[in-house]
């Protein structure tokens, strides 16, 4: 973070740039991080965290921090799973129920008359000394407040914990109330590709809304840590993270064109079924053939080619570009790198997850069994790259496991 202070005019502009770029953004995840990262920029804060609302309460929904998380160790955080009642009793609830903009010099010298009060269990478990407190409605131009902002600690120049400034309180919940649309919009897009999953969870028992978001979420951090193994750039990782993320929700949309006798057999397939089970590839990359956006192209990837293997050995094989003139399965094998890396990443998440849960067919696989399977196949069924990024980062894996049971 920059060290000086800016001119108003630097800050609107600053903000309208920021909201341009946000604007780009799909998922609502992508959308969090930009927000609380060009926030805690503004006001030279070292953490942060947003809170969405879920009906009566808040919903822990992104985190940073910059003394305690580095390198891996922060993305296991975002999935921390708890939520707080709106009420006057927590600063964040407080803030939500009154929409007020909350700026407290010192959380621990509170002095005990407030409505709210400051929970130190953080603090206490972690060593972190939480000082300063900039508190944020995030409201949209129409009013409706999506969630809270809460940044930690605003740092001098020299490095040391500050009050936040007069102008951090201004220009902060300016940009707040700016991103609030956006953040909005993620929301309903991510609402919208899981209404989509629940189409399909009708027709397949096994296709929950809690499979495709932890396949998603497992997806986007494995790209993630292959990407940075890759020396790709942040900013490239960031955008690309936002799409995959949605792309691998929709892995399996394919199925809603296979027949119910079918999908919703209790136990195993035979041959037979097995081979028109396969077809939900090419029905899921149908959706996306008139492709639009990137976004549009990523899915079609995803959905296509999630069930090749790296030694060429999966399907449904190279294909001619008109999806309807398709007649037959894995003709010409597709391998390795030719296989979108889109694809290798959500296949390697969607098996963990088929084997690690429970299956009408099965019981849930222990995880030692899990991943000495994954490794088994690094190489043959898993591109290797893709599993030893997926092994550095297991906290993670466990976080995205507890956030979305069920």
């Amino acid at each position: 973070m920059e060290c000086k202070d800016r001119q108003p005019f630097d800050i609107v502009r600053d903000i309208l740039k920021v909201i341009e770029e946000l604007n780009t953004l799909k998922d609502v995840d992508a959308i969090l991080d930009k927000v609380l990262a060009e926030a805690r920029d503004m006001t030279h804060a070292d953490a942060g965290s947003i809170y969405l609302i879920e009906g009566e309460n808040l919903s822990f929904s992104y985190v940073h921090n910059d003394t305690l998380f580095k390198g891996t160790e922060a993305s296991k955080h975002i999935y921390t799973d708890f939520i707080v009642p709106i009420n006057e009793k927590s600063i964040v609830g407080y803030v939500a129920m009154s929409g007020e903009t909350l700026a407290i010099p010192d959380v621990y010298e509170l002095v005990g008359d407030e409505p709210y009060s400051f929970n130190k269990k953080f603090d206490e478990e972690t060593g972190y000394r939480t000082r300063s407190m900039l508190t944020i409605a995030l409201k949209t131009f129409h009013g409706k407040i999506v969630g809270v902002m809460q940044l930690i600690n605003a740092t001098a120049c020299d490095g040391t914990a500050r009050p936040f400034t007069e102008y951090d309180i201004q220009y902060a919940p300016l940009f707040a109330n700016s991103a609030s649309v956006t953040i909005e919009r993620g929301i309903m897009t991510r609402e919208t590709m899981l209404r989509m999953m629940k189409m399909a969870e009708m027709r397949d028992p096994m296709e929950t809304g809690a499979h495709v978001q932890r396949v998603g979420a497992y997806s986007a951090e494995i790209y993630q840590q292959w990407a940075r193994n890759q020396g790709v750039d942040e900013l490239t990782i960031r955008r690309k993270k936002d799409m995959l993320r949605l792309a691998a929700m929709l892995h399996d949309v394919g199925k809603v064109g296979i027949s119910d006798a079918i999908l919703k057999k209790p136990g195993r397939f035979n041959e037979q079924e097995a081979a028109t089970m396969k077809w939900h590839s090419i029905y899921g990359a149908a959706l996306f053939a008139n492709t639009t956006s990137e976004l549009d192209r990523l899915c079609k990837d995803v959905t296509l080619f999630h069930h090749e293997r790296w030694d060429g050995k999966g399907y449904p094989g190279k294909l001619p570009g008109d999806l309807s003139q398709i007649r037959e399965l894995c003709v010409e094998c597709i391998s390795g790198e030719d296989i979108p890396v889109s694809a290798r990443i959500t296949s390697l998440a969607d098996v963990y997850d088929a084997l690690i849960s429970p299956r009408v067919y099965k019981s849930a696989w222990p995880e030692e069994q899990v991943l000495a399977e994954i490794i088994n196949n690094r190489g043959t069924q898993f591109d290797p790259e893709v599993v030893d990024a997926f092994l550095e980062i297991q906290d993670t894996i466990r976080a995205i496991r507890r956030k979305y049971h069920g």
